[in-house]
């Protein structure tokens, strides 16, 4: 098992963990989740050996084989296929060394190590790691230099898999995927045979995969059951007590106090008065809790425009004479949401150019309305921002003009203090380099909001913010993410993009999934058919039916999990109980009867999460199966 004790590191001044502990036990799929800068990349590194600790210590099993995810995209004349093959430095060396060693007791030991190995289905196994991954027969074949750095971001990612490691390290390993690549990195890591910690904040990624969630909180590690979702409930409901703990000690604290100042001068209450006195003394405090600021994301209103936004009629698009896009025809109207779906290099970024003004149509039409406001988020723009500059800097120069305290105003409808809007921009997080861009795109207060892959580097809260500003926008969205959840709160329409054409899609994200599912079962059985959606409604009749075959097994799963949550409040009043002095009072009968109690419901506790637990893998093996 993976042993984080007393865990303190720092990074400059500031103390990213203190005296941090966490145990991970052999086989289990762990999330590791916490706001932007908090340090989970940090821990990784931690765990992988990459960096030490200031004190306590990280204790891997010693034959353990760690891999974790590198931010250096791959290049060169080698093939994708050829990479990933290469990932397995053991298989590698192995077959080098059969091609030339001579002695026959070696030769033996080598074709027994091989054949433990199982180096003859490698290739085939690397080939479905890539085809997972979005990359076709031809593609595997392709060198690396032909691809953008997405792409060859995917090719490390399915280097890492092949290689199998026993304890498996990925950091956000979804950013670089379309949605139908991630639900088969679900499928895989769902089943993988080592150890998973993933540090996603994609909620369906961990849903789908984790078992446990390690959140990394004021600088320490608290370990909860379950999914994401249960993380949240579970939270949400510590949070809440720890509050009424909080309210209930001050409240004991004051009642004390106020006797003590009546009486400890009066002779016939002067011994009560004292006695009150030690007992607030011995009273621990109560455990405070350093709130972080609410993120803040708030889009301008852009004020009424005429319909349609946005027209095309007869539009072919792409780059440098090759169209990408073919015969579009559609239009924008102010309150539209509308969400880009498609496999990535189909086109998708492609039309968001187009309506920003970046590419211009090679055949057709289009309209855009007499003072249209568009704001652009690029997926990369990022990489364009001024380091040296500051937030400021950056958004007086998209508002000349305006006085500093009203570029300091606006900065801080997107979460920016007057100290974080006056810090470096190479200083920023990677969520605040996001929200400045953020910042920067609604300068102009635009009608039309282009999202890009806005939530790449954005955590939990972040998105939650993002997901609340875009729908009290009041002014028109079109949105690319790979986020289905994000997606499924925001957009009101769903486009496909496929084929080099763009046509509505008759569904929700759900049905989408099942397209998606569908899809790529024909493909794995060879019919590899590039055909167009049916349509919404036999889609969603093909998920109820699936989701009929599950239900006596959710509907016991779900029972589980309200005994725990009932338990777990159960728990937790006795502890509350046993907090207050008035508990202590008298022969102490009441302190026993609670004692009792709470050691009876921490046993039903830990056999209803073993129940839950295990219900809870045997609906995941049943909806694979299904989906198979």
């Amino acid at each position: 098992m993976l042993r984080i004790e007393n865990l303190t590191f720092r990074f400059g001044k500031r103390v990213l963990f203190d005296r941090a502990a966490a145990t991970i036990h052999a086989g289990r799929r762990v999330g590791l989740v916490g706001r932007n800068g908090a340090g989970k990349t940090t821990l990784l590194r931690l765990i992988a050996g990459v960096i030490e600790p200031d004190d306590g210590i990280v204790d891997v099993p010693p034959r353990w084989r760690i891999g974790m995810t590198r931010q250096e995209a791959p290049s060169g004349p080698r093939s994708p296929l050829r990479t990933v093959l290469a990932a397995d430095r053991e298989l590698e060396a192995l077959e080098r060394e059969a091609e030339r060693a001579a002695d026959p007791a070696r030769v033996a030991e080598i074709h027994e190590r091989l054949r433990a190995r199982e180096a003859h289905s490698a290739p085939a196994r690397a080939a479905r790691i890539l085809a997972g991954l979005g990359f076709g027969r031809d593609a595997q074949q392709r060198p690396l230099d032909e691809f953008s750095g997405g792409w060859r971001m995917r090719v490390t990612l399915a280097s890492l898999l092949f290689a199998e490691p026993d304890l498996l390290l990925l950091d956000e390993p979804t950013n670089h995927l379309d949605l139908e690549s991630a639900m088969w990195l679900e499928d895989y890591l769902r089943t993988y045979r080592g150890t998973v910690v993933v540090v996603s904040h994609d909620r369906d990624l961990l849903n789908g995969v984790a078992r446990e969630i390690v959140h990394l909180d004021q600088s320490k590690l608290v370990l909860y059951k379950g999914d994401y979702d249960r993380f949240e409930r579970t939270r949400r409901l510590r949070l809440e007590q720890e509050g009424r703990l909080r309210a209930n000690l001050e409240a004991e604290r004051a009642r004390i106090r106020k006797f003590v100042d009546r009486f400890r001068y009066k002779a016939t209450k002067a011994r009560q008065a004292q006695s009150r006195l030690k007992m607030l003394e011995r009273m621990e405090p109560a455990p405070e809790r350093r709130e972080d600021a609410p993120v803040g994301i708030d889009f301008p209103d852009p004020g009424p425009l005429a319909p349609p936004l946005f027209a095309a009629r007869g539009v072919s698009v792409g780059y440098g004479g090759r169209p990408v896009l073919r015969r579009l025809s559609f239009r924008l109207d102010g309150d539209d949401r509308i969400a880009l779906l498609g496999a990535n290099g189909n086109g998708k970024s492609t039309l968001i150019r187009l309506l920003a003004g970046k590419l211009e149509p090679e055949e057709g039409t289009v309209t855009a309305a007499p003072g249209l406001r568009t704001g652009y988020f690029a997926q990369h723009q990022a990489d364009e921002l001024d380091l040296d500059a500051t937030p400021s800097i950056e958004l007086a120069r998209r508002r000349r003009g305006d006085a500093p305290e009203r570029i300091r105003s606006r900065l801080a409808r997107f979460g920016f203090s007057q100290e974080r809007s006056e810090t470096a921009v190479a200083d920023l997080s990677g969520g605040e380099k996001a929200r400045l861009l953020f910042a920067l795109m609604t300068a102009r207060n635009p009608h039309l909001l282009l999202l890009d892959e806005p939530t790449n580097h954005l955590d939990a809260e972040s998105r939650r913010a993002l997901i609340h500003a875009v729908n009290a926008f009041a002014g028109a969205v079109v949105l690319v993410s790979h986020d289905p959840h994000v997606v499924g709160l925001v957009a009101d329409r769903l486009w496909l993009v496929a084929d080099g054409s763009v046509a509505p899609f008759e569904g929700d994200m759900e049905d989408y999934k099942t397209f998606l599912l569908d899809r790529r079962d024909s493909r794995e059985r060879g019919t590899a058919e590039r055909e167009k959606p049916a349509g919404g409604r036999g889609l969603r009749r093909a998920a109820a039916a699936r989701r009929e075959a599950l239900a006596p097994l959710r509907k016991r799963f779900e029972q589980a999990e309200r005994k725990v949550e009932e338990l777990a409040a159960g728990k937790e009043r006795i502890e509350a109980l046993m907090t207050r002095p008035e508990t202590y009072e008298g022969d102490g009968e009441r302190v026993i009867s609670l004692q009792k109690d709470l050691g009876r419901v921490v046993r039903d506790l830990k056999e209803a999460e073993e129940v839950w637990l295990r219900l809870g893998e045997e609906l995941e093996a049943a909806r694979s199966e299904v989906e198979r």
